[in-house]
Order: structure tokens, then C-alpha cells, then sequence
């Protein structure tokens, strides 16, 4: 690869740690790398209410991508500048599909999360994506589903047989509008059995786009990226990028998709630090 110009960084599991708190040596690293001229960016699949407290720990100014790649947003402005979400009549629908199907259910719209009494005992697991989470009556019946701005994303909690049929209904309703994905919950628990979540969210966004259009917006080629990640969802990330580090801590699935394998993990930190060091050849 080309001397690479763009570090894309992922948050939970990569830069923070288990608690939340991001790496101390990592953000040194960071800082050292901006200081030297390198870009560097934030992926994440939080919201940027979620996001911004470290993006200002790190001192970035430019381009983060949030909601695994569906909302990219100046940390200078704090303004919006690329948004895929979910709007109009698509929006009234998904809205239909889940009402129907009953689960906890959690509205991410206007970088606020939305909730009412059947999401409580899951708020440990999805406050982790914004600071901004706000109770309402029903959020079946909230006006965040109808917002100007369209739905970000929309994320279910339940039991299987629930999000199989939030699955069903977003690929028979909306083919052409929304992505979806179902996926075990291990740290969280549920009456009954293993607790089962989706995400919902707009087509045209993921983390590989994200970083995609950061490039391009500081005029960087792909094969001059970076990226750092840790989970099924920086995959795409990993592909887009002209070289690819994963913690040392991820699936095995993950870990085959990059094309390097730290050995630091989001316990003991410093991956990002190791990768500053010997592919950006910045002194840390």
C-alpha cells in the first residue's frame, strides 16, 4: 500500500475499554499522530451523541462516521454532513412491522435514542450507543418515527422467534429501503432464554462507506487508509481500507477479513498505539 495518510478508528472494543474509558496510551498515540499531519477518524456504530465525548478527547476536527456509517458528522461543527436514514411513508411501515411484532423496541432519530417501560432492562446495553436517551409514553405510537429527519436506525430486543419476524417483515416491506440484521445478545439475559437483537437501518451506510466518503472528503486515496476495528461490523470497514489491523479479542470470522492481527485486545490496550507506531512510523 501508498504511505497511508487516514486512520479510522472503531470505539467500543478497540479504543475503549470494556468500562467504556478510552486507553490512555492509545489517545497519546492519537494526539501524536494528528500533530504529525496524519487524519484520523472515528467509525462507530454509536450515535454521535455517543461519540462525541471522544472524539474531543482525541482533539479531532474533521469527519466522524456514526451509526456504523449511516451519519458522518463534523466534530467541529457538530453539524451533519452525510445522513442515510430511514423517512415518509418507509418510516410509517417499519413502524407498523415492529408495533406488530412487540419487542422492546428503541427509536434512534435527531442523535437521541427513544424508549418506553419495556426497554428498561436493556438500557445497560443500549445507552453504550448515545448520552441522549429519552422515556416516552409508547415508542409504538412516538412522533420520533415521523421526524423530518427520518429514523437513523432502529434496534429490537427480544426473543428469536421475535426478531426473525421483524426480519421477515422488513425484507418483505421494505427490500429497497432498510437493511436489517439479527444477532445474539451473550451479556444480556431475558425471561425464557438467550436475548436476541436487530438493527434496522437505512441502505446505502455501513462503516466501509463511511470511511470511503472521510477519504475522499481529505482527498485520500483508499489504498492510503487505515483501519481499526474489532467486530462484525467494522468488516465492511476492513475491506475498504487499504490495510486492515483487528483486535486481538475479536471472533475468528473477523479476524479473517483483516489483513493484520493484533495482539493487544480492549482490555489491555494499545493496538491503535502499535499500528501508529509501525505503519504511520509516528513515535509514540
Amino acid at each position: 500500500m501508498k504511505r497511508p495518510k487516514l486512520l479510522c478508528v472503531d470505539l467500543d472494543g478497540t479504543l475503549l475499554d470494556p468500562s467504556g474509558a478510552a486507553h490512555e496510551v492509545d489517545v497519546r498515540a492519537i494526539h501524536a499522530a494528528l500533530a504529525s499531519g496524519v487524519h484520523v477518524s472515528i467509525v462507530t456504530g454509536r450515535l454521535y451523541s455517543g461519540t462525541r465525548a471522544s472524539a474531543e478527547i482525541l482533539g479531532l476536527a474533521g469527519p466522524v462516521g456514526c451509526v456504523d456509517g449511516s451519519h458522518v458528522v463534523s466534530a467541529k461543527t457538530h453539524t451533519t454532513l452525510m445522513h442515510h436514514a430511514i423517512r415518509g411513508q418507509n418510516a410509517k411501515k417499519l413502524q407498523e412491522i415492529m408495533t406488530n411484532v412487540g419487542a422492546a423496541t428503541f427509536v434512534f432519530a435527531r442523535d437521541t435514542i427513544v424508549h418506553d417501560d419495556s426497554g428498561d432492562p436493556y438500557l445497560g446495553y443500549v445507552t453504550t450507543w448515545s448520552s441522549d436517551v429519552r422515556r416516552t409514553k409508547s415508542t409504538f405510537e412516538d412522533a420520533m418515527w415521523h421526524d423530518e429527519d427520518g429514523v437513523t436506525a432502529v434496534v429490537c430486543i427480544g426473543t428469536a422467534g421475535q426478531m426473525s419476524e421483524a426480519v421477515d417483515g422488513v425484507h418483505r416491506h421494505l427490500p429497497e429501503a432498510a437493511q436489517v440484521a439479527m444477532f445474539p445478545i451473550r451479556r444480556v439475559s431475558m425471561p425464557g432464554g438467550s436475548a436476541w437483537g436487530l438493527v434496522v437501518r437505512a441502505l446505502g451506510g455501513n462503516k466501509g462507506s463511511a470511511l470511503g466518503w472521510i477519504a475522499e472528503h481529505h482527498k485520500i486515496e483508499r489504498s492510503e487508509t487505515v483501519a481499526v476495528g474489532d467486530w462484525i461490523n467494522d468488516v465492511p470497514m476492513f475491506m475498504a481500507a487499504g490495510r486492515s489491523f483487528v483486535m486481538g479479542q475479536a471472533p475468528e470470522e473477523v479476524k479473517k477479513v483483516a489483513t493484520d492481527v493484533l495482539e493487544e485486545t480492549s482490555e489491555t490496550g494499545g493496538g491503535i498505539a502499535r499500528v501508529i507506531r509501525d505503519v504511520f512510523g509516528v513515535k509514540t
